[in-house]
């Protein structure tokens, strides 16, 4: 229980695939939980948020629906959950090494289960990674997925201080004010001081609509036999190893140049989400041309629509995906509607 780790079958079929498996990736050993019920399922893989915020020990929870009609991989990233040492060089925690990271993924994934392009889906920083991917390797790519899409990293963190402070005045709560206005105006590249905003935004419904993100996370890692309590320590050390390392160059993202991508956008967003506000994820939305783009909204949820409304994200996947594409084959076929409720 301290120090093991295995994933359960799916089915006693032979095409079926549950393996947690440690790959060499740029260098270092890197982690993939791939299941689905048949190898001939296509590959759909889980670029998770943070930096740092490794999603293999509880992740799985959300997607058994999914498993019957892909091959789900979640990978936890460099210096991330599984995938953390205590010696990994900090100057290897740059976005150009994730992305090339993320590309030696992909082929592996492709040669593995023997398919010429798979599916990704990119949370939060996963976004970052997911755009710059299906910029730069389209033909690796049937689609790309956007959760809680990043945009612009500075336009955003001020969207989303203003909101947290308006709530607080709205809602008389004086302690938050306080401490808000407290903050100078860059005050979200020191991660220190972020976290008092986030802290406040997360109060405010701003992160998770529902329920704070720690008890979706930690009750179903405790329950996890993917994580031992000893990769519970890997993945906190990671989480913070990460963000400490990353933090300076993520805030200088900047999306909103792309405006072009050549392989079809599915955008889904919760209709709370300030931690990357929505209205930045519009714009880019309207902005972008591709070869068929759709947007969903989830109104029960802010940044996590995948874990707040797990149910109804995965219809949608599975719709868009085994549909949507479907249609796309055809001859002149496009699709760039907004999709409401």
């Amino acid at each position: 229980m301290f120090f093991t780790r295995k994933t359960p079958k799916i089915s006693s079929s032979a095409r079926s695939v549950s393996c947690l498996e440690k790959v060499r990736i740029g260098g270092i050993e890197q982690w993939l939980l791939m299941r689905g019920k048949s190898v001939r399922l296509p590959v759909l893989l889980w670029l998770h948020g943070g930096p740092g915020t490794a999603q293999i020990g509880f992740a799985p929870t959300f997607q058994r629906e999914l498993e019957q009609h892909f091959v789900v991989v979640n990978w936890d990233q460099r210096g991330a959950g599984l995938s953390y040492r205590s010696d990994i060089r900090p100057e290897s925690m740059n976005l150009e090494q994730f992305i090339a990271d993320a590309r030696e993924v992909t082929e592996y994934l492709q040669d593995r289960f023997r398919q010429n392009k798979i599916y990704i889906v990119g949370h939060s920083w996963g976004s970052i990674l997911g755009v710059k991917l299906a910029e730069r390797f389209p033909e690796l790519y049937h689609a790309y997925i956007g959760i809680g899409q990043v945009t612009h990293m500075i336009k955003g963190e001020r969207l989303s201080y203003e909101y947290a402070l308006r709530q607080a005045q709205e809602n008389g709560h004086a302690k938050a004010v306080r401490e808000l206005a407290a903050l100078e105006q860059d005050y979200f590249k020191d991660y220190r001081k972020l976290k008092i905003q986030r802290k406040w935004l997360g109060v405010f419904k701003g992160v998770m609509y529902r329920q704070p993100m720690e008890k979706v996370v930690v009750p179903r890692m405790l329950r996890s036999s993917e994580y031992s309590l000893m990769d519970m320590l890997r993945f906190v050390r990671g989480a913070r190893f990460s963000i400490k390392q990353m933090w300076q160059e993520v805030c200088d993202i900047d999306l909103e140049s792309v405006t072009k991508l050549q392989i079809p956008v599915f955008l889904c967003m919760g209709r709370h989400d300030y931690n990357t506000p929505f209205e930045l994820a519009e714009a880019f939305f309207h902005n972008l041309q591709a070869p068929i783009k759709t947007w969903e909204w989830f109104e029960k949820s802010a940044h996590c629509p995948n874990f707040e409304e797990p149910e109804k994200f995965n219809k949608h996947l599975i719709y868009l995906l085994r549909r949507e594409m479907e249609g796309l084959a055809r001859p002149g076929a496009e699709d760039t509607k907004m999709r409401t409720p």
